[in-house]
């Protein structure tokens, strides 16, 4: 069952597996990494969390920016795929439109953990 910390843990194992892909040059179903319903959070927040926290003011934001960080995925794991790796990497630098949007999904997920409680 996910909850809130979990979500925190599987959404900051994203840029792991993203950099291990990048120094592996291993091929990543980047489609797939776009979308964001595929992945666990994903599933929850489309399932279960949207049946308990539908509701709640905070909970679009945090599907909307758990969606554009998916799009931002998708676009790095594009970039491995074609063996651009300086590209790659400055994808998952700090400041880079990535990890921008890393970090708004995990705030937005800590603003609706704290709304809920």
């Amino acid at each position: 069952m996910m909850n809130f910390d979990l979500a925190l843990q599987k959404h900051a194992e994203w840029k792991s597996r993203l950099r291990s892909a990048l120094y592996a040059r291993e091929k990543l179903d980047a489609a797939q990494i776009s979308k964001d319903n595929v992945c666990e959070i994903g599933a929850w927040l489309h399932g279960e969390a949207k049946v308990q926290f539908g509701k709640h003011s905070t909970f679009q934001h945090c599907v909307e920016e758990h969606a554009a960080f998916h799009r931002e995925a998708g676009k790095v794991a594009t970039a491995i795929n074609e063996g651009k790796s300086a590209e790659a990497e400055n994808m998952l630098a700090m400041g880079s439109a990535y990890a921008e949007a890393s970090k708004r999904v995990g705030v937005a997920i800590i603003e609706l953990k704290m709304q809920i409680k």
